[in-house]
């Protein structure tokens, strides 16, 4: 970046700071991930340069040839890599992606089952503070609270009570395998459409480490970072038929894809950013090579080793445990805790040790999104780095020392260090 350093030391300076942050401390918010060099390489290339509104070869300007021909591999990529019919590669981010869907299937005020903020769900799964909550009527449903996993039948009975136009699945803070299949199947048993925003999962799903939705749900959305590892921007998958379209959409002459499409563009966004849609086809291909599928499995393999090695000295976890990329831990019943709402204090005191997470609502939380009782964290970015399970059991007993002592300033700071060490054994960047 020598330009930039020499155009503007003080960005370059911030820029500096923050690969000194990623590489010596231990990212664990399973939202994150780090990118390839080809992944940032290709995002902030001259693409960037390029005005594109519209799809490829119907473009409103001049100059797109290799726009084109980019956006087409991406969308070409997409389909082969998650078995979709159809793929649009130009929402900026999820919750875009998510406000297109619902734009373009249903209207104002149409019912839509989903998962409560506090279970797991995400904030335009209905959160009454987001677009989603304000727009749609949406029926919230959540985990067993003694199993803290999802029980299908009350959902399903929910479904047939409520009658809900489409059902959404996949979420941002549940530690389960998720049923796919059956909330299909409960969606074409109350003529509603199957959604599932996969954006935390999605690398797990086209490595098998998690069931997929695809291809049978009606329309799947996902971030392209975290486990996909891409650029942080998002994609739709979808059928391109509509199987409700004589049931919602009887006189619309589109059908699904091209609904999708129009909600994308120009209903909701103008210009794609198509040095970002590039970096997206890179990562794609990244995900199609055999070693992807070693490195997803590897993720879950790590969450379960740090998850024993949790439980195993008193942590307690939402679901005693985890069957994905992510983990969230119970503040109030960890015997060495006991309390409601400390969750940011917490996740600080971890960080001050070189361990990020985040501190997150639990399900039935007896306190306030502002004051949570739980800490979420993820294994990807260490996954990323090279670290297996023996360092996923040393993660494990350092952030029970914290949790044992989370004023202890020189635990701390002796943690730091440690960490620092053995992240100058797991390089990336």
């Amino acid at each position: 970046m020598q330009s930039l350093r020499q155009q503007d030391p003080v960005v370059q300076r911030i820029i500096d700071g923050e690969l000194d942050r990623q590489k010596f401390e231990l990212n664990m918010i399973p939202s994150e991930n780090y990118s390839s060099r080809a992944v940032l390489e290709a995002s902030g290339s001259v693409l960037m340069n390029k005005y594109a509104e519209g799809y490829p070869n119907k473009r409103y300007y001049e100059g797109n040839r290799f726009v084109d021909e980019i956006e087409q591999l991406a969308i070409d990529r997409a389909k082969t890599l998650f078995s979709a019919e159809h793929a649009n590669v130009q929402p900026n981010s999820g919750s875009p992606a998510n406000m297109a869907v619902y734009f373009a299937l249903l209207e104002r005020g149409d019912k839509i089952l989903g998962m409560n903020l506090s279970h797991g769900g995400h904030l335009t799964h209905g959160s009454p503070v987001n677009f989603s909550g304000k727009y749609y009527k949406f029926i919230e449903y959540g985990v067993d609270k003694d199993t803290e996993i999802l029980d299908m039948d009350k959902i399903r009975q929910l479904a047939l009570k409520e009658r809900p136009k489409l059902i959404l699945s996949g979420y941002t803070a549940y530690p389960r395998t998720i049923n796919f299949k059956e909330f299909h199947e409960i969606a074409e048993e109350v003529e509603a459409y199957s959604m599932a925003d996969i954006s935390h999962i999605a690398g797990l799903c086209v490595s098998e480490a998690h069931p997929s939705p695809l291809p049978f749900t009606d329309v799947v959305t996902t971030t392209t970072h975290k486990t996909l590892r891409g650029p942080r921007s998002a994609i739709i998958l979808s059928k391109i038929e509509d199987r409700l379209k004589d049931r919602y959409h009887k006189d619309s002459k589109k059908n699904m894809a091209q609904m999708i499409d129009s909600a994308v563009f120009p209903g909701l966004q103008g210009g794609p950013h198509e040095h970002t849609i590039a970096a997206k086809a890179v990562c794609f291909d990244e995900a199609m090579k055999p070693e992807f599928k070693l490195y997803s499995h590897q993720i879950v393999k790590n969450a379960k080793a740090l998850a024993d090695t949790l439980m195993g000295n008193g942590v307690k976890l939402v679901s005693d445990g985890t069957d994905n990329h992510l983990i969230l831990i119970d503040l109030i019943n960890t015997k060495f805790v006991g309390k409601v709402g400390v969750g940011k204090e917490y996740a600080s005191a971890l960080s001050e040790a070189g361990i990020v997470t985040n501190c997150n609502t639990i399900p039935y939380d007896p306190s306030t999104p502002f004051r949570p009782s739980g800490i979420r964290l993820g294994t990807p970015v260490l996954t990323t780095r090279g670290m297996k399970e023996s360092e996923m059991r040393q993660v494990g007993e350092w952030m029970v020392n914290i949790f044992n002592d989370k004023d202890n300033v020189q635990l701390k700071q002796r943690i730091r260090q440690e960490i620092k060490e053995l992240c100058l054994k797991f390089p990336y960047y």
